[in-house]
């Protein structure tokens, strides 16, 4: 008959503190109070999920109880106590689970055994885990027998939610922090137990598993039992990514090769087929800027070490990186950023997600464009492979602001829709990033240059749409006198006067202005500013702006007749006939208004 299934969480779980992961600090200080003999009677373990707090408590319990132990100071694993600690039998060791037992009558047994001396061995431990779950009644019924407990008797509490525990029960404990286990321990420690089980496994794949399970120890484990399941004795790095339904550095860079293109279509169907695999959009824009990221950290040796990738990836992401300014990254970064914390806002998430990419289609042109009054001098070579269509947009549509950078206009040669092959891309721009990482200091990103992105984005549009339709005056009046007709026709009376009081013109390209005799009327044009841009736009096919003006002029208001009020009306009266005022002052009448 075969031995019952075990999983890899409780088979492998630490029995020694030389066998714990990731958690020295913690052991070390635990064996030398052994040694020294100088155990607090109360201790509290506190971190994240599965990092080893009630493997440790355990562990200790069963070390301070141990007979004969070690000159390591660990528990022998062979005498009595030992033993009957791994059978579960031991009288001396109580395992609590503050989650069932929170009430103020389990704390009351617990006091109750606490005054019987042990049977076997010097302590009796008390593991209560989730202590954070007790109630206040019973933490409170606790804290006379955990401030001042028999000799023989220890207390270890357990949580992951220090900040619930009562301020008076921390300051009666000693207490020990548990971090997270890095990536690199959890591969070593995964690599020790597919050999033991007989797994070829590749650390690619392992290092999957530890960035999966976020510093959780157990999760790593039950991960690894998973894809032991799905694959077999062999678990690779392709099988483990679609196991984990993760997106891949391959993935990633894809995405990069088409910005670097500009090839808008292939980027956005490499979107689409990931959002159809059911990856979230923010998911996306997360990995990139962690890709990104990654490709930064390359650009200077002494970071690799901060990079969380496999590491037969660093070489892949060395020379990738040789195609990408740092420029380019950090302007990328800016607005990945910006599309993360707006994402959320968003009404169409994937348009969302759609817009940001397109965006950092047009980084490398928007920040080549802007340096070209510091580098007036092209090589003829790239000049040459420029389309002179694309070079007179940017010379005539790009508003240019100075920068710090000093990238060579190389660059543009790597995101012109015409080239077929990047790989003319990665010798210009690694040249590009040499002389950045020498000679120049990076540029300051902000607000402003993803407006220039956007602009750079119109421009091109404008560019393969063909001739520009150029607003002319006459075009505004004739425009302007349809509005007022439609005015009349829709029978708003006081809209019409107050507008035919205006007069519009042309105040630039694609903007129209108003002209307002006084506040009152600029008050009445900013109430119609949204429906006067959409008549402008229906009627000239152009993207207006509508601006006003408070100009106070003859012409403005001489042809319009005055409104009078009654006092003025019978002012009037009375100067055309004077005998008018003779008459009411006579018969002693009171004008009423």
């Amino acid at each position: 008959m075969s031995e019952p299934y075990i999983v890899s969480a409780r088979k492998y779980r630490p029995q020694t503190f030389d066998t714990v992961v990731g958690q020295e600090h913690i052991t070390t200080t635990l064996k030398n109070a052994i040694h020294n003999q100088q155990l607090a009677h109360a201790f509290l373990f506190c971190g994240p999920r599965g990092v080893g707090k009630t493997t440790c408590a355990r562990i200790l319990a069963k070390t301070i109880n141990c007979e004969n132990p070690t000159s390591d100071i660990e528990a022998c694993g062979q005498c009595a106590s030992c033993k009957s600690f791994a059978d579960n039998t031991s009288f001396n060791v109580f395992e609590l689970d503050a989650a069932s037992n929170n009430s103020v009558d389990d704390i009351r047994e617990l006091n109750a055994q606490v005054r019987f001396a042990p049977q076997q061995g010097k302590y009796k431990i008390y593991i209560i885990d989730e202590v954070h779950m007790l109630s206040s009644q019973a933490f409170n019924a606790f804290l006379k027998t955990l401030e001042e407990p028999p000799s023989y008797a220890i207390f270890i509490l357990a949580t992951t939610e220090k900040h619930k525990i009562l301020p008076t029960i921390l300051s009666r404990c000693q207490i020990f922090d548990f971090k997270r286990i890095t990536n690199d321990d959890i591969v070593a420690h995964l690599q020790k137990i597919a050999a033991k089980e007989g797994i070829q496994a590749q650390e690619a794949a392992l290092h999957i598993i530890a960035q999966k399970s976020e510093g959780c120890m157990r999760d790593a484990l039950s991960l690894l039992d998973r894809i032991f399941g799905y694959t077999g004795k062999e678990i690779t790095y392709e099988a483990t990514m679609e196991h984990l339904n993760i997106l891949d550095a391959a993935f990633y860079f894809s995405l990069t090769d088409s910005v670097l293109a500009k090839d808008i279509s292939q980027l956005l169907l490499t979107l689409d087929d990931a959002l159809n695999k059911g990856f979230e959009a923010s998911t996306i824009i997360d990995g990139l800027s962690s890709h990104y990221r990654n490709m930064l950290l390359c650009k200077d040796p002494k970071m690799l070490r901060l990079m969380d990738v496999p590491k037969e990836h660093i070489p892949v992401y060395l020379e990738k990186s040789n195609q990408l300014p740092p420029s380019f990254l950090l302007t990328a970064l800016n607005i990945l950023n910006e599309s993360a914390l707006h994402y959320k806002d968003a009404a169409n998430k994937r348009l969302h997600v759609e817009m940001c990419l397109i965006r950092l289609c047009y980084i490398l042109q928007v920040t080549s464009a802007e340096k070209k009054n510091n580098e007036p001098k092209l090589e003829k070579n790239v000049q040459a492979s420029i389309p002179s269509t694309l070079t007179d947009s940017r010379q005539s549509n790009i508003q240019s602001t100075p920068s710090q950078s000093e990238v060579k206009p190389q660059a543009t040669a790597s995101v012109t829709p015409t080239m077929s092959s990047t790989a003319p891309v990665a010798q210009i721009v690694k040249k590009d990033s040499e002389t950045v990482s020498t000679t120049s200091k990076t540029r300051r990103i902000s607000k402003s240059l993803i407006v220039d992105i956007d602009k750079e984005l119109d421009n091109d549009v404008q560019l393969h749409k063909g001739p520009v339709q150029v607003l002319t005056d006459a075009q505004v009046k004739e425009v302007y006198e349809q509005y007022l007709s439609e005015l009349a026709a829709q029978k708003k009376s006081v809209l019409h006067a107050q507008f035919s009081q205006m007069k519009a013109e042309k105040s630039g390209e694609d903007e129209v202005k108003i002209i307002v005799p006084s506040e009152l009327s600029e008050t009445y044009v900013k109430q119609q500013r949204d429906y006067l841009i959409d008549f402008f736009r229906k009627h000239t096919g152009l993207q207006i702006r509508v601006i006003t003006e408070l100009v106070t002029e003859p012409d403005l208001t001489q042809n319009t007749p005055a409104v009078l009020s009654k006092n003025e009306i019978y002012a009037a009266m009375v100067e055309k006939n004077p005998s008018l005022q003779k008459l009411t002052e006579a018969l002693n009448l009171q004008i009423v208004y």
